[in-house]
């Protein structure tokens, strides 16, 4: 059985290929990454890590292991993630904005419910604002929402720059007002791209008005008008039109995390830390 802290100081140094850069990466000094390196050589008496006073690079052995250790590492942590989660089988009600529900989290729950399969997770996809009302109300244990003015409380987990989307085929003089495609009032990205248009002196007229992710794609599709998409968010079959259009520059859109003090801790923190810890969160 090989020593985690050996594995994991292994594939640090593999990924940096610099034994000063893995030290800072695990915390500890380069002469504590060296020891390992030592043991963990010792231990399958081979050499694993061809270095000199330039560079290191991996031998053939080393590229073995990479791919062992690796492989044990994510092992050991979805074990750990099993047992620190909760013993007894539970549940969350847990509420998302639409327009993640159909970008970034479905592959983040997916990798949750692996490693948590004692926790069910029960979902309501909305517009922000009524899930943080329902979740004051009770009805829900954790939203991930876009972060509207007047919601203050939770804590912010991605930032993302709010850019103008259309289709291809979509086209307007520059004389004429900019058709928007928007949710209703009260709207963050409604109210950001009239403030937009309007500093910069633009006309703008309503083009279709929808209540959710599915009819703002619908519409933009029909090439009915322009809408404001976080810039990760936009499908590809839609295209960036700030420049082409010449249309203002926008601003940001905070998503955050919003739990109820009451409901099962091990739970909302379990999924939290999903989110939270995700490359795509």
């Amino acid at each position: 059985m090989y020593d985690p802290d050996l594995l994991r100081c292994f594939v640090a140094v593999a990924e940096t290929r610099n034994f000063s850069a893995a030290g800072r990466q695990l915390g500890v000094g380069q002469p504590t990454v060296s020891g390992r390196i030592r043991r963990l050589e010792q231990q399958v008496d081979r050499v694993l890590v061809a270095r000199d006073t330039r560079s290191v690079a991996l031998t053939d052995d080393g590229e073995a292991m990479l791919g062992f250790a690796r492989r044990a590492l994510a092992v050991l942590d979805e074990a750990h993630a099993f047992f620190a989660g909760p013993a007894e089988r539970t549940r969350i009600r847990f509420g998302t904005a639409d327009d993640l529900a159909l970008t970034h989290l479905p592959g983040i729950l997916r990798d949750f419910r692996r490693r948590n399969p004692r926790v069910d997770v029960e979902v309501t996809v909305g517009q922000s604002a009524a899930l943080v009302r329902r979740l004051k109300a009770g009805g829900l244990d954790l939203v991930y929402v876009r972060r509207e003015p007047g919601i203050e409380e939770g804590r912010v987990v991605r930032r993302e720059q709010l850019i103008w989307g259309a289709h291809p085929s979509l086209r307007f003089d520059a004389e004429d007002p900019v058709p928007l495609v928007s949710y209703p009032r009260p709207s963050h990205s409604r109210q950001s791209a009239i403030d937009a248009l309007e500093e910069a002196g633009r006309r703008w007229r309503t083009a279709c008005t929808v209540r959710d992710i599915t009819g703002v794609l619908a519409a933009v599709r029909a090439a009915l008008g322009v809408a404001v998409f976080p810039a990760t968010m936009m499908p590809g079959d839609l295209e960036r039109v700030d420049g082409a259009l010449r249309l203002p520059p926008l601003g940001v859109m905070e998503f955050a995390l919003l739990d109820d003090p009451a409901a099962s801790r091990p739970a909302v923190e379990a999924l939290s830390a999903a989110i939270t810890s995700s490359p795509l969160g």
